[in-house]
This record gives C-alpha cells, structure tokens and sequence, in this order.
C-alpha cells in the first residue's frame, strides 16, 4: 500500500541489481559516485537467486549421485544412493543465501543505498520508484539501466507452477518427477533435462527445429546428443505441439513430427523455449531511449543509450544473455558514464554449457573464420588421450583450437568435455590477448591436467603433436 511520496536526488542510479546492476553499482562507488540502486526482488537478480547458481548446484548434485551409481568401474562399491529433493532444497537455499548475504555486504561497504521497489521512467532524469511502503520520485544526473530478462512464455502451456514449470519452478521441485518433458532443446532444457535423467526421471526433450542447441555449431552438439541417447533421455526434433491438457497432477501434451504423432503424459513440463529482455515495463520512451529489434536497448561502444546520461547492459541490450557479459558491461557503463574511456570491446566473449559432458566455446568457429576471410587452421586434441580424463572416466571429449594460418593468431578455442567450464578461462585469454598457436604451445602446463588438452590442440595445429598422431586439419 502506498502511503507516500517523496523526491530525492542522486548523483548515479542503477535500476536492476542482478550481476550486472550491482557490478555497476560497487564500480561506481569505487569511482567516488553516490549511488543508489532499485531492485524490485532480490539482490543478485536471476543468476543468484533462482539461474546460473540454483542449477549449477542441482546439477553437480545429480552428477554426483550419477558417479557414485557408475562408481563399481573404478573400485567403488555402494549399496544405495539416492537424492532428498527437500534436503537438496534447504542447501540450495543456504548457497544463495551466502552470496546474495555477500553482494549486500559489499554493497553497502561501498555506500550503496537499495531501495527495494519497482521504477518506470517519468523523463530523461527521473524515475518512479513504488515501493511497498512508499512512492519515490527519484531525478538522477546519470542512469544505467541492468533489468535483465524473463522466460518466453508458451501460449500451449502456460505456466503454473505446479506441473507446468519454468526453470525457476522446477528448480524449486522438492520431489524428482517420473517423467519430465522439456520443451526446448536449448542449454537451458538440456542442462536441467540432463540432471533430472541423472536422478532417476525419464525426460523427453521436444525441440521445435532440426538440431538440439539451435545456433551451436553442430560439430560441437555431436557428443551431446550422443550421450543423450546413452543416458536414456528421448528427444524429438522438428516437434511440434499441437495441444496440450494440463490437470492437477499431469500433463497431456500432442505432439506432431518426423516420427508421427504421439501424446506424452507428464508428471512435470519444463517450458524453456528462450527469454525476453525487461524492456516492456520501464517506460523507456518518456526517457528519450530508443529500441532495437527484438525490444533490445541500442546502445553505443560505451553502452550509452539514446538519452547520453543513461547506459543499458546485460539482457536488454544485443548480445548474448549472459551473465558475465552482463558484468563486464556493469563496470565499463559505470566507468564511462564517470568520465573514463572506457568501452566494450571485448574480443572474446565465453560461453559455457552445462551439459553432460561440458560445452565451453569462445571465439570463431573454423567456418565462422573462413566467413571472416581467414584461412584458418585447426588442431584437435582428444580426452581419450588425456592422462587427467582417464583417470576422471571421462574420456569422451575433444579440444579444438582454431587460428589463422598465416600469422599462427589463435582466433577460437572450444573445448567439449569435463570440466570445460573450467578451462574456458585460459581460452578466453589467449583470443582476447591475441596469442599465437606458438604461446599456447609452449606455455608449460601442469601434468596431468586437462588444461593440457588446450597447449596439445595447439601443438596439433603447428603440426607437431606428441601424444596423438597428426590429423589433417582445416
């Protein structure tokens, strides 16, 4: 209820603080601003409270039980393991309450004021912040703009909470369904698909398109599918649903494709079938900020808007829907709208898959360099022939290094794999700096390692590999 309003003055508002608001927010106080930061939910946005930290931790969670299930191969005897979802639930909840606990302690050793409500733009310089309490009309010298994204909603299968999910709903499950059916094959669906299978549903995956991770290159998706089929997970491509009845505890969902029709009974639906940018209900227009395709905020190198005294980053504007990325753009807005030349430009822009086994990708492709008008060469490195992987039983993998041919510049790296995620780092270093074949290869790496699949790929690609015999490449 509102009880009234005030107006205040602030030299430097964020509105949105998941990782790329309250990035912005610490940055700018770091630089001497006075900073205040609107945040309708909680610090930390999706990511933290209900995304990437949520499932990552569901996800290492089934892969454990998985590996103490598989663990006889390596000398492991257990007679039962099992998963209390509701146990699960109660660690889940500690791990975010720790790092949003952690972002608000920061925040407010840096003098960051938040205020808990929802803002619209009134004009170029001033929102309205509703609040539960209060109304706030809030006239800001510079903005910067970090309100993330949604789930796309499916008109066929609206989402209830109770068994047609979103990935926050499912990852808030405290019972494993019997059966799961996802809708959209993207990282998203699969990810989670992938660690209910790991805990005991059957999941049926149901991707409207021709290939599962629609825009991945195919050579990378291969395994990923494969292991799908080893894991016992059912997915159908060029899908199309074409009803669905929705009760109290199931599902009935029509389905029409390549393989006939057929209707799945559910006790579970993920609906992941992309996300939306935040841009719909802050009014950007009585700001003076203009939209792109897809309602994305144009922005320019210093990711100001249209209005010159406000930025936008993450989500809402072009680009991956990444949370890093979100960050990155969080500090160069708050630098650059402080004064400092500072830009995004970044070369490299890293994305991570959670999947069994790992996608990490940065940089081009092999094809997408010869569109660039390179001619590129490309070494491989297999985790077959990786001591570390052995011994992890996981030797189903692949590193792949891609660079120019004439100056050896190393211009992509993907890695296909366990603990790919781990190892994207490095890879993201040597694009962005714009190492050669010849600085990956004789950079000594620890052994026995999997990073060393990313200094053998390269040796592959100079043509002088030691541990696989030479593959003819690009």
């Amino acid at each position: 209820m509102v009880v009234g309003e005030l107006t205040e003055d602030v030299d430097l508002l964020v509105v949105g603080g998941g990782p790329g608001g309250y990035v912005a927010a610490i940055r700018a106080a770091q630089l001497g601003r006075q900073v205040v930061l609107i945040e309708r939910g909680a610090v930390g946005g999706v990511c933290l409270n209900v995304g990437c930290i949520p499932s990552k931790a569901l996800i290492q969670t089934a892969d454990d039980l998985f590996q103490l299930q598989k663990g006889v191969r390596r000398g492991i005897a257990v007679s039962a393991a099992s998963v209390n979802l509701s146990e699960f639930q109660a660690f889940k909840a500690g791990v975010v309450a720790r790092l949003t606990g952690g972002v608000r302690q920061l925040l407010n050793h840096y003098g960051v004021r938040v205020m808990e409500a929802e803002a619209r733009f009134l004009d170029p310089h001033q929102v309205r912040a509703v609040g539960e309490f209060e109304t706030v009309k809030v006239r800001f010298r510079h903005a910067i703009v970090a309100t993330g994204s949604r789930p796309r909603p499916l008109d066929l299968l609206p989402i209830d909470g109770r068994v047609v999910c979103g990935s926050t709903e499912l990852l808030a499950l405290s019972r494993i369904p019997a059966h799961l059916v996802v809708v959209g094959a993207g990282y998203i669906g699969l990810e989670l698909g992938t660690a209910f299978r790991k805990l005991g549903s059957a999941v049926t995956v149901l991707e409207a398109r021709s290939q599962i991770l629609p825009g991945y290159d195919p050579a990378l998706v291969r395994l990923v599918a494969r292991r799908l089929e080893e894991l016992g997970v059912e997915v159908r491509l060029n899908a199309e649903l074409t009803s669905a009845t929705v009760g109290a505890e199931s599902a009935e969902i029509h389905v029409t494709g390549p393989r006939g029709s057929a209707t799945l009974t559910a006790d579970a639906v993920l609906v992941s079938v992309g996300r939306i940018p935040n841009t719909d209900d802050l009014d950007l227009s009585r700001a003076q900020i203009r939209l792109g395709p897809n309602q994305r905020v144009e922005v320019d190198e210093a990711l100001r808007t249209s209005n010159p005294d406000v930025a936008a980053i993450g989500d809402i504007v072009p680009g991956p829907m990444l949370a890093h990325k979100a960050s990155y753009q969080g500090r160069v807005a708050a630098e650059s709208l402080s004064g400092l030349p500072s830009a995004f430009d970044a070369t490299a822009v890293p994305a991570v898959i959670f999947t069994d086994p790992e996608i990490a990708t940065v940089g081009m492709t092999e094809s997408e360099a010869r569109a660039a008008g390179y001619d590129p060469v490309t070494g491989r490195f297999p985790y077959a022939a990786n001591g570390r992987a052995m011994t992890l039983g996981a030797e189903g993998g692949e590193a792949v290094v891609v660079a120019d041919r004439a100056s050896g510049q190393v211009l992509g790296i993907h890695v296909l794999g366990a603990h790919a995620s781990d190892l994207v780092g490095e890879a993201a270093l040597a694009v962005e700096m714009g190492a050669t074949l010849e600085d990956l290869a004789l950079t000594m790496h620890a052994h026995p390692t999997l990073a060393e699949t990313l200094m053998e790929a390269a040796e592959a690609a100079l043509g002088r590999p030691i541990h696989v015999v030479l593959r003819s490449s690009g």
